[in-house]
Parts: structure tokens; sequence; C-alpha cells
């Protein structure tokens, strides 16, 4: 490791350790060990993430379009789509489509969430499909060599040492 690295380093390290130095116990109140909490229980309008996931969804028409596979949260913890499993028969044959929060309704049906779109199965069917498991070519995938190194020769022997 270099000198420079090292240096950088300690640095950091006495940094992220000044405040644990600074603090007296005289300063340590019950309300820096409790975690912040919003709420204690669940506010109007709003609804529980397990409520959601695997329900079906509905269009306009009372007609089932597909199910909810997944809530895709942004950086700041709001719902930046919710994503559909639709078009499957018999699980099936279906393709994931994100839909905005916005663009889902939800109502009361025996106090249990009914989820409904504006959309048509077709109008959904037709929507660009949203990748839930991308793939990533930098996990070790095989590719074949560039074109411009030559394929190593396995007709000549390696050299004796």
């Amino acid at each position: 490791m270099s000198r420079t690295t090292m240096t950088a380093a300690f640095a950091l390290l006495m940094a992220a350790s000044l405040p644990v130095y600074a603090q007296t116990s005289s300063t340590t109140t019950a309300s820096t060990s409790a975690p912040r909490v919003a709420a204690t229980q669940l506010q109007p309008g709003q609804i529980r993430a397990t409520q959601m996931d695997g329900a079906t969804v509905y269009d306009a028409q009372n007609q089932k379009l597909g199910d909810i596979k997944d809530i895709i949260l942004d950086k700041d913890g709001k719902v930046a789509a919710v994503v559909l499993d639709v078009g499957a028969f018999l699980g099936v044959g279906g393709k994931y489509v994100a839909v905005s929060m916005n663009d889902l309704k939800i109502t009361q049906d025996n106090n249990k969430p009914r989820f409904a779109v504006d959309m048509t199965k077709d109008q959904l069917k037709s929507a660009q499909v949203f990748e839930l498991n991308p793939r990533n070519t930098s996990t070790g995938t095989t590719a074949p060599p560039p074109a411009n190194r030559p394929a190593a020769d396995t007709t000549t022997p390696p050299p004796k040492r």
C-alpha cells in the first residue's frame, strides 16, 4: 500500500472516530438511542406493501388484468413504479409492465384493498416490458475474445522449461 493511500486511510479512520471521543455520557439521552418513527399505526390513505404484493388488478369493466408483482421505490423511499404481471394464462406467457402509483385506483372491498387501472388488457400487453432482473454483462458471462486478439493456438505444445 502506498504511503499516500495509508495516510488517507488513517485520516479517514480518525475522522470517523472523532464523534465517539467527543461524546460524553452526560449528553446521551433516551431520544438518541430510540429510532425515530413518523407514525405508530397505519394512517388514512396509507396501504401496506404486503397488501399489494400479489393482489389482483382489474380494469374499469371489472375484468382481471393481472397481478401486482413488485413495488419499486426510489432513493427517497417513495413509490417510483408498481410492476404488474399481465397477459399470463395459468401463470405462463405473461410479461411485466410498470405503471405509476397514481395510475392505480385503490378502493375497499370487504375491508380489503382492491386495485384497478384505467387501461385495457390490450394497452398493457402492448406496453413496454419492465425488466425486473436486467442482465448484467459484468457478472462473468462468457463472451468471445475481441476480434483484434488472435485465438490461442492449440496445435503447438507449450515450450518446455
